[in-house]
């Protein structure tokens, strides 16, 4: 397998998870900054021109799977001995539920800081985009303190790919103004993580 990613992005996720895993794969980082995934090389791999992008060698031809909650879901079924996500259909649900409130709204509401020209080229509406930014995340992370975070991890008992998800996204509290340690939950999670070595080592490369 081969990894496309950027540091400070969700790609983050799909990285942790393949440490995670033990499995060989090679890691391609990215630097967004300087439009790397919009040269023509990477928007053959990828033409949303977005990380992660995860190559799969399928035989004769290359499979290219992107967004993270796909990505997230195909790594743990292809391992189902690490039980990384539910096999019960109403629990997976209930975990994918989960990852596409983090890719739909938390992640949404976080790129409003960077990302604001992706909605208005207004530069005052992009201002005010960003002005809104620490108050929606801090509304996300108070949701899922108290309606998806269990003990000790996202799903209860067994750490999966949505502790990974979750991790990757509480990263970015700080940049968004907003003190991870108002939500002691979240706080503990993310120390919870930071427990385990292969999350020490990505996470390491990520700042």
């Amino acid at each position: 397998m081969k990894l496309y990613y950027s540091k400070l992005s969700s790609s983050m996720a799909v990285h942790l998870v393949l440490e995670e895993i033990g499995k060989p794969y090679e890691a391609i980082q990215m630097d967004l900054d300087s439009q790397h995934q919009f040269t023509p090389e990477f928007l053959e791999i990828n033409p949303k021109g977005r990380v992660p992008a995860l190559v799969l060698d399928e035989g004769e031809k290359k499979v290219v799977l992107t967004e993270v909650p796909a990505i997230l879901s195909y790594l743990a079924q292809i391992n189902p001995e690490l039980s990384l996500m539910p096999t019960d259909t109403l629990e997976f649900a209930k975990a994918q539920s989960f990852n596409a409130y983090l890719s739909s709204t938390v992640h949404v509401a976080h790129a409003h800081r960077r990302r604001g020209s992706r909605w208005s080229d207004c530069a005052e509406c992009r201002t005010s985009m960003a002005a809104k930014v620490a108050s929606n995340m801090s509304e996300c992370f108070a949701f899922i303190q108290a309606h998806y975070l269990k003990k000790p991890w996202v799903l209860g008992d067994t750490f999966s790919v949505c502790d990974a998800y979750l991790f990757t996204i509480s990263r970015w509290l700080e940049g968004d103004g907003v003190d991870i340690n108002i939500f002691p939950e979240i706080r503990r999670h993310a120390d919870a993580m930071l427990s385990r070595p292969p999350i020490q080592r990505i996470a390491a490369l990520h700042c």
